[in-house]
């Protein structure tokens, strides 16, 4: 019988473990079933937090810079680098982590950091930069980083209008000439799991707003700031896909950056190199915190198991729920998805003790699978 090469490839389990945590614990449950078997990890990610951990986990060089959080303060952001890749996260400058707890500021949360991040990354000597954008705290459509990268956004009195999405609602004049001219040579990768447009129902403010601290009279001021923005940087790209993706910091990069979109899954598996390791494995594990009707729409356990199956290798799924039904996970090429709540029914226990819990279900993998 051929030997059993299982490749561990999950994203984060959110509030319990990192995704190299998850990976680690179900290496330790399978081989404490199969101790021999050959296990390979590659901790993935979507694009959202956790893109520079699973860059980092597969081999980029960690870098980290000082920039400008979401509410206007100093804050420590890391990227990754590789020769002359560059992975930077936008959460790590402009995401809902830096904000204080219970404390949000939609109105006037920027992405001035994400910026200065973009601007390191180049200092760095890279030519391709994978933008994962996700979990920001911002809804500005990208005007801060334009501005850190050297925009010039003014009101009808010629001054530089504020931080924040509302104060979009002031802007007269876009001058984008002064934008750092090394972006012409640069091929930027927009990656994200989203591909709404910046406005309207389907739109940023609209459907991301709330998680960030908007009432609905913030929505319809930071929807009516944004749609005025893009009246004036380029109306017809507002409408693309990922356009609304991080409060709209997509925009930003696809109409002044020249970013071109992808799913952020895919880029991600790109640039970790997960073919070459899909090649040498015979059952993939994925998984994520929750296995819901958001993972079919570009997560990355859908990611990870449609690239399986379309190199014919079976693939499961470790989480810590599970809310969809077995047909639905057949049809995202799941086989079987073992969830941590089958094993502790007590949500708060279960995220409290996720690790000693994923092991066991990895034993159960290994029992039903690798035995």
């Amino acid at each position: 019988m051929e030997t059993a090469r299982v490749l561990v490839a999950a994203d984060k389990f959110k509030g319990s473990l990192t995704a190299v945590e998850v990976a680690e614990r179900v290496t330790a449950g399978l081989r404490r079933v199969v101790p021999g078997v050959r296990v390979e990890t590659l901790p993935v990610a979507d694009g959202g937090d956790g893109t520079v951990a699973a860059a980092v986990a597969a081999g980029f060089e960690r870098r980290e810079a000082r920039v400008t959080g979401p509410l206007g303060t100093p804050v420590t952001a890391a990227y990754a680098v590789r020769s002359t890749t560059a992975v930077v996260e936008m959460a790590e400058a402009s995401g809902l982590q830096h904000l204080p707890a219970g404390e949000f500021a939609p109105l006037t949360a920027t992405t001035y950091g994400s910026g200065e991040l973009l601007r390191a990354a180049l200092d760095a000597g890279a030519r391709t930069i994978v933008f994962g954008v996700g979990g920001s705290a911002t809804t500005d459509g990208g005007a801060g980083m334009l501005t850190a990268l050297g925009a010039r956004l003014l009101d009808a009195d010629g001054k530089p209008v504020g931080p924040g999405g509302a104060a979009l609602a002031e802007l007269a004049e876009a001058d984008l000439s002064g934008l750092d001219p090394r972006f012409a040579d640069v091929d930027l990768v927009l990656a994200s799991d989203v591909d709404n447009p910046l406005t309207g129902p389907k739109g940023a403010p609209e459907v991301y707003g709330r998680q960030k601290g908007a009432t609905e009279d913030d929505i319809a001021v930071l929807d009516a700031a944004l749609a005025h923005y893009a009246s004036l940087l380029g109306p017809e790209r507002a409408r693309l896909p990922g356009a609304g993706a991080a409060g709209g910091i997509g925009y930003g990069a696809l109409v002044a950056l020249g970013a071109r979109f992808r799913p952020g899954i895919e880029v991600m598996l790109d640039v970790l190199g997960f073919a070459p390791a899909l090649a040498r494995a015979t059952l993939v594990v994925t998984g994520e915190g929750s296995l819901d009707e958001q993972t079919l729409h570009g997560k990355a356990p859908a990611g990870v198991a449609a690239a399986a199956r379309a190199a014919g290798v079976e693939a499961v799924a470790v989480c810590g729920r599970l809310a969809l039904p077995p047909e639905a996970l057949r049809g995202a090429g799941i086989r079987r998805a073992y969830a941590l709540t089958e094993l502790e029914p007590d949500p708060a226990v279960c995220m409290a003790q996720a690790g000693p819990l994923l092991e066991r279900a990895a034993e159960s993998i290994a029992r039903d699978f690798l035995v």
